[in-house]
């Protein structure tokens, strides 16, 4: 056991103890849990979890994934919440006590936080953007609008659907490349000024406000997932989206990107490194069971991605059936045309065997009509990923369902309490080291400093709301929340672990929960927490060495149309590219050079300083 006034406890580097009774506490641990349960399970869990199954072979992705929250996720996150509650500071402050040498990594994660939150807002208002439209019957993106001569459709949504019409030209209003910057569209202008006032008015007085909203943004995804869990059961072809699911494809087991993508969506999915879950547990009172907590909020987190993704994959599949209905009936048409059959003798349960008729007596006619490959699978393997997955593919399955306006205001109401919650957390993980170390002058007021944030990040956020808006924030979403984590969570870990000291934190963990931490924990900190980061940081590194940068255009003008146009990306945009995933790590080590400099030139003044009479 140690004692109160163990190192972690003696003073901040502002000068002030770290048991300051005037710091906010939470109401009681449900409200802490759920609070940190809504930043972790955020929209990664519903739209990134279900993509990799989709796209790694169903169940075959969850062992990778197993593993790696096991080895990875929950060591880190237990670690991110014990030096929270231990030390009762943000990021930054957390890491200065440790070392002044390591506060740059404070820096760092309060600057991923700032820098993720401008585009995840961003996501919220195109969320908003969509639930205003889903009251209108039939809903907006289910049919095409008339062109301007009242003679058709427009022709830009006739190439494609009306769904994708509806997201990338009444949405985005997209330009085709991202040299073509395009104008401010006035619509997601609104919707973002509504997201960001949305987020303050919840978290104007920090935990206090949080702590109410939390109870509605954190439980209401999981009643909305239980109300499709239902109903996606119930469609036609559900059972062949869960089937592609729960039957593991063991041959992907052997890509090597399996396992690189297994381990960044664990660490994602857990929200680690941001700061966010380190500010949340320091309000917590420091006699706390943080080792149970780690492993409530780990299990709660899969638990969910895995509850998703059930009723995700049941209405994909009732979407695939769909899609490899209206393929056979078009050839049914074709055919039924072709060879003067009589309407209604070919149907869906015969097609096979009219078809296998057909090409027997007159393969030649046959071939000629250039009949569509109407194959179940293709369609059920068709995947799609974060934005494509909520706003192209839900929305065209949910118009073939009954009540179409309902399920659709559902869903839009569940993404946005999960964004939402999301984006407490990395709000916090801004304002708690601001705070703590007294970087902002004391009479400006906390729900000043925090209209000042959302409204510094509602303005830089305008580039998401250009014509190329798109472009830039995939690639935020790429280059900010990738590499700058991986490297900051290593850091954290080898902080710890080898600067301060593991036998000291294991010290600080039992004088906190009553018991040491066991052997599980001690060798992930020590051997496999570092080294499977190093391992995904240079895997990561290398498969970006490998592959030319590029980006999907959707251009109308593209002689493929409506295929995506794949363009690399222009040269100043790839500096750009290379900046976002360098500037938020270069506080590291900047303030650890600063730190030495300062310390040897305290030093060398002291030696110059030395009284030549003293012995």
């Amino acid at each position: 056991m140690i004692d109160d006034q163990d190192v972690l406890t003696e003073e901040t580097p502002d000068g002030e103890s770290k048991d300051t009774p005037e710091r906010p506490k939470w109401n009681n641990k449900v409200q802490y849990l759920l609070t940190c349960i809504g930043f972790t399970v955020g929209l990664g869990s519903v739209w990134r979890f279900p993509y990799l199954c989709q796209v790694y072979g169903g169940g075959a992705f969850l062992i990778p994934y197993l593993i790696s929250l096991v080895v990875e996720g929950l060591p880190l996150l237990h670690m991110e919440l014990a030096i929270g509650q231990r030390l009762r500071m943000g990021s930054i402050g957390v890491w200065s006590s440790m070392s002044p040498y390591l506060g740059g990594v404070g820096v760092a994660s309060m600057l991923v936080s700032l820098l993720v939150g401008l585009f995840y807002n961003t996501i919220i208002a195109w969320v908003l953007w969509y639930f205003f439209h889903c009251f209108q019957s039939p809903l907006p993106w289910s049919q095409c609008p008339v062109n301007a001569n009242h003679t058709g459709y427009v022709s830009e949504c006739e190439l494609s659907t009306p769904v994708n019409y509806f997201w990338y030209r009444r949405t985005l209003n997209i330009t085709p490349n991202i040299e073509d910057s395009g104008s401010l569209q006035w619509w997601l202008v609104l919707c973002l000024a509504t997201a960001w006032c949305l987020v303050y008015i919840c978290f104007i007085r920090g935990i206090e406000t949080i702590g109410k909203a939390i109870y509605v943004t954190a439980t209401f995804p999981y009643l909305v997932l239980t109300i499709f869990l239902v109903r996606a059961l119930t469609l036609p072809g559900a059972l062949d989206g869960l089937v592609y699911l729960f039957s593991p494809d063991w041959e992907t087991m052997k890509n090597p990107k399996v396992w690189l993508d297994a381990a960044t969506q664990i660490f994602f999915s857990l929200s680690l490194a941001f700061g966010g879950l380190i500010a949340f547990s320091s309000y917590n009172p420091q006699k706390n069971n943080c080792e149970r907590d780690a492993l409530i909020i780990g299990c709660v987190n899969i638990f969910t991605s895995v509850y998703a993704a059930i009723p995700i994959f049941a209405i994909l599949g009732f979407k695939a059936n769909a899609d490899y209905n209206d393929c056979r009936n078009e050839n049914i048409l074709t055919l039924t045309n072709a060879f003067s059959i009589g309407d209604e003798n070919i149907t869906l349960q015969n097609y096979g065997e009219w078809l296998s008729h057909l090409n027997a007596s007159d393969p030649t006619e046959v071939a000629s009509l250039n009949l569509k490959t109407c194959n179940l699978q293709t369609y059920l393997e068709q995947s799609a990923s974060g934005t494509g997955l909520a706003f192209i593919v839900f929305t065209e399955a949910v118009i073939e369902m009954p009540g179409s306006q309902l399920w659709a205001a559902l869903f839009f109401i569940m993404l946005f309490c999960l964004g939402l919650s999301s984006m407490f957390g990395m709000l916090e993980g801004i304002l708690t080291p601001l705070l703590d170390l007294h970087l902002v002058p004391a009479w400006v007021p906390k729900e000043m400093l925090t209209g000042l944030i959302c409204l510094f990040s509602f303005t830089a956020a305008l580039i998401f709301t250009l014509g190329s808006g798109n472009y830039w924030l995939e690639i935020f979403n790429s280059y900010v929340g990738s590499l700058p984590l991986l490297i900051i969570a290593f850091f954290e870990m080898t902080a710890v672990t080898y600067v301060y000291g593991i036998k000291r934190f294991s010290d600080d963990i039992e004088w906190m929960t009553g018991r040491r931490p066991n052997l599980y924990w001690q060798i992930t900190w020590r051997l496999l927490s570092p080294l499977m980061l190093l391992m995904v940081f240079l895997a990561y590194i290398v498969i970006e060495a490998e592959t030319t940068p590029t980006y999907n255009a959707w251009n109308p003008d593209f002689v493929d149309f409506p295929l995506h146009d794949v363009q690399p990306y222009p040269g100043w945009v790839y500096a750009i590219t290379v900046l976002l995933s360098t500037i938020p790590i270069i506080p590291i080590p900047l303030v650890a050079s600063y730190t030495l400099l300062v310390f040897l030139k305290k030093r060398i003044m002291d030696r110059h300083n030395i009284n030549p009479y003293a012995k």
